[in-house]
């Protein structure tokens, strides 16, 4: 009997995931918004909780978010993944400053206390990485100039995570420095390793992975991710990391061939996972939070918009993939909730629980939309000013003389060259 009910349950969140789908792609844009609101009708407090199918899911969740950032790995090179990172690290910087003291400054506020700002910090900090790679994915813009830039901001935001997570947990715990100290250097030390290790020995790595048979291969990279990634989370760092260096471990035709093979169970699994995040919203704790969540939501969407186009900008990006890049980065989701779950299973504060999830559940469906639209609207504004400069500037012909001195600016300076005396 249980087993018949959890069939049923699953697939009908199967059956309703590949319908939304298909309404989304019908309207063109992602289907995430829409997988999270069905989480919430099924989820504690929804229209159809469910029983039997809840762990199951919980863990195709899981599988879901380490197979989004494996296939996001396997565009990239190791050198590609050093190169970016060195460049990009004052973005990481900036990152922190902008989106992680918004935070704080909101817990401190509401007379939390200094621990409370801390997690708080790390709520608003860090961007998803599974729903960013989803988008991506959807909109098609893998391959665009911006997306490294992306990229090197959420591996700077999930390699931080290897010191974050650390010191919280000691900060909630009341452990020693000294044990903190020693969590610290394990985690440090794995993500090291991990990196070197597909900088390193990547190519022998593609070559014990390869095989001509699509079956073997399957079975070989999945096992491998799956094993890198709980051995990381074992050790405090993010198994989206090791999952992601994985990928970029893998090269050639193995990445190309591992592209293929897994692209539709990411597919499958990554859907689950934003269903899983729903159900674990109570519907009614919402409310009495949602306005200090929106305001926090808002300020946060903003700055994260500013990094990304400040990063871009930096790496010499045109400037509307500026915008799709501060567009992109707006959603925050598994990072946050792990963070905001530590603080409320340690006591820390009651209310941090609901509020963290408001606002994540805010920006998860907030985050693909602005994805797709911060460029077009931000274009249309920066349009209508030019053209309202124009207008008071005089005639259509001044208007047009400007443009055509902007179109050509060698030209126009020597013009102005006559004419000055």
């Amino acid at each position: 009997m249980h087993s018949a009910l959890f069939l049923i349950e699953f697939g009908a969140i199967i059956l309703g995931l590949g319908l939304l789908g298909r309404f989304a792609g019908r309207f063109r844009f992602s289907p995430i918004p829409l997988y999270l609101l069905a989480g919430l009708a099924f989820g504690e407090g929804g229209l159809l909780p469910l029983g039997a199918s809840e762990e199951f899911v919980a863990i195709g969740a899981e599988i879901g978010v380490i197979l989004l950032l494996l296939m996001l790995g396997l565009e990239y090179t190791a050198s590609d993944l050093v190169s970016n990172l060195k460049t990009q690290y004052p973005a990481g910087l900036v990152d922190f400053g902008l989106n992680a003291l918004p935070g704080a400054l909101a817990a401190l506020l509401l007379g939390w206390g200094p621990v409370a700002a801390v997690v708080l910090a790390g709520v608003t900090w860090v961007s998803s990485s599974g729903v960013i790679a989803k988008v991506l994915g959807d909109l098609g813009r893998v391959g665009n100039r911006e997306t490294p830039v992306i990229l090197s901001v959420l591996v700077l935001e999930d390699l931080a995570m290897a010191v974050y997570l650390p010191i919280i947990t000691a900060l909630l715990a009341g452990v020693s420095l000294a044990a903190a100290s020693y969590t610290l250097a394990i985690a440090l030390g794995v993500a090291g390793l991990v990196l070197f290790v597909a900088l390193r020995y990547g190519r022998v790595i593609s070559r014990f992975v390869s095989s001509d048979d699509p079956e073997k291969l399957l079975l070989v990279v999945l096992g491998l991710t799956l094993l890198v990634a709980g051995i990381a989370q074992q050790l405090q760092v993010s198994a989206a990391v090791g999952a992601f260096l994985v990928g970029i471990a893998l090269s050639g035709e193995v990445a190309e061939g591992t592209h293929t093979l897994l692209s539709p169970l990411r597919d499958l699994f990554a859907a689950v996972f934003f269903v899983f995040f729903g159900l674990h919203t109570d519907p009614a704790s919402i409310p009495p939070v949602l306005l200090p969540a929106l305001v926090l939501a808002v300020a946060t969407a903003l700055t994260k918009i500013a990094t990304g186009y400040w990063a871009a900008k930096r790496a010499g990006v045109g400037v509307k993939g500026r915008w799709r890049a501060g567009g992109t980065l707006v959603a925050r989701g598994e990072f946050s909730i792990v963070i905001a779950g530590l603080a409320v299973t340690a006591g820390v504060e009651p209310s941090l629980g609901p509020l963290a999830t408001a606002y994540v559940l805010i920006l998860v469906i907030v985050g693909p939309l602005t994805a797709r639209y911060t460029q077009p609207i931000a274009g249309f504004f920066i349009k209508r000013r030019q053209g309202g400069g124009g207008d008071a500037g005089g005639s259509p012909s001044a208007s047009a003389a400007a443009r055509t001195k902007a179109e050509a600016p060698g030209r126009a300076e020597t013009a102005d060259a006559h004419v000055q005396p």
